[in-house]
This record gives structure tokens, C-alpha cells and sequence, in this order.
């Protein structure tokens, strides 16, 4: 669970000061929950948009749980991943974080990955529109979770790094938990929040760097001490 807590806090980072690239992917879509709103309107409009978002973390929590099989399957199959696999859950804390602090997009090459799956899914989302109630926001936000998006994809690229199905859906709440105060105020002064968070974002993403060295050096001073330690048995 230790070596989890910086993962989680990557991803919860990323999410929420990654807003801003995510409203402008999904934000016409959370918009539609809260345009011309009024104090009047907001007790209508709000829970719509918290819906439509819950499925959107729901999709997310889904991917995640299915990637981490995936690495927890190649990790079984060979035993000698594992030290590999958590270097490379650290490298990718490290471009998160350099996605985030410099609005880099490092991972926009991996959305080109679901961009097919997306084409199938998109006549659907328009057949939820407009989404007027809550099972049809929450259907909505289910399949808008799959839409193509590098920043969502580095995040599952982590999750696939726990082998381990709870840990990954964990991941992907934690990283939609992060997007939720953006996208579900969207239309409700989401313009002013994300000035706000856009000011935090270099100290943030280095902060998830730093996040990202010390993860890969846990894997590499283990690495290191078992070289030492069997160069120390191979001298008695």
C-alpha cells in the first residue's frame, strides 16, 4: 500500500490541476448541464452534472481495473518484470508531472490508440442528448469516460503498473476525483477555477516529478543492494 500512496497522489495531482486540458475536451459536454444557469437553476443542473460525471470516474475506475489485469498477467508470466515494471510507473509519474507543469503533451501519440474505439462510441453519447435526467447524464458520463485523451490514458498507463485489478480502478477514481471540481463546475465559474489552478501547475507537476524520482529510486536501490549483496556472496 506504501508504494501505491505516490502513485495515487500522482494521479489525484494530474486530474486536478490537468483540469483545464480536460474542459476543453469535455467541458462542452458538462457545460450543457450548467448553460445560462442561475441560482434557481443550480439545484437542477448540479446533480446532473455530478451524474454525468460519476459515470464519467465510473468508466475510468472500469479501464483502470481491466489495464492492471492486463500488467498483472504479463508481471505473472514473467516473474522478472516487476522491478522493471515499477521503474516504469516512476518514468511515467515523471511525464505526468512535465504534462502538467508545462502543459506539455507527451502523450498525445497514445490517443490516437482509442480513437477507433471512440468513432463506435460517439453516435451513441449524441443519442443521450440532451441529457435532461439522471440516468441518462450518468449514462452520458459512462460513455464519455472512453473518450480519447492523453492525460486519461498516462493515468491508465499507471494503473496497468500496479498488476493488480482494486489498485488500478483505485488509480483512475483517484484521477477522476482530481477532474471533478473542474468539469462539474463547469458554467458555474470553472472559468475562474481554472485561472486559479493554471497558477499552482509548474509547482504541482514538479511536485508529481518528484513524486516520479522517488519512485524509481526505490526499484533502483533495490536493484543496487541486490547487486551487492550477491558480489558480496560471491567473495565468501
Amino acid at each position: 500500500m506504501t508504494e501505491l500512496i505516490p502513485v495515487l497522489t500522482a494521479a489525484f495531482t494530474a486530474g486536478l490541476l490537468g483540469s483545464a486540458h480536460c474542459l476543453g475536451m469535455c467541458g462542452g459536454i458538462s457545460g450543457l448541464f450548467a448553460a445560462g444557469a442561475t441560482v434557481a437553476s443550480i439545484k437542477t443542473q448540479l446533480p446532473l452534472a455530478i451524474a454525468y460525471n460519476t459515470g464519467r470516474v465510473l468508466s475510468y475506475a472500469f479501464l483502470g481495473a481491466i489495464v492492471a489485469i492486463v500488467g498483472g498477467g504479463v508481471a505473472g508470466l514473467i516473474p522478472t518484470l516487476a522491478g522493471p515494471v515499477r521503474l516504469a510507473s516512476g518514468i511515467l509519474i515523471i511525464i505526468i508531472g512535465l504534462q502538467v507543469a508545462f502543459g506539455w503533451r507527451l502523450l498525445a501519440p497514445v490517443e490516437k490508440i482509442g480513437a477507433v474505439i471512440w468513432k463506435r462510441l460517439a453516435p451513441r453519447a449524441q443519442q443521450m442528448l440532451p441529457a435532461t435526467s439522471i440516468p441518462k447524464a450518468t449514462g452520458l458520463g459512462l460513455i464519455w469516460g472512453w473518450l480519447p485523451c492523453g492525460l486519461v490514458y498516462g493515468a491508465l498507463l499507471l494503473a496497468a503498473t500496479t498488476a493488480d485489478a482494486a489498485n488500478g480502478a483505485l488509480v483512475m477514481i483517484a484521477f477522476g476525483l482530481g477532474t471533478m471540481p473542474a468539469m462539474v463546475m463547469t458554467g458555474l465559474g470553472a472559468a475562474k477555477l481554472s485561472v486559479v489552478m493554471s497558477r499552482y501547475r509548474l509547482g504541482a507537476g514538479l511536485l508529481i516529478v518528484i513524486l516520479g524520482i522517488a519512485t524509481v529510486a526505490m526499484p533502483v536501490m533495490s536493484l543496487s543492494g541486490d547487486s551487492g549483496h550477491a558480489n558480496h556472496s560471491q567473495m565468501h
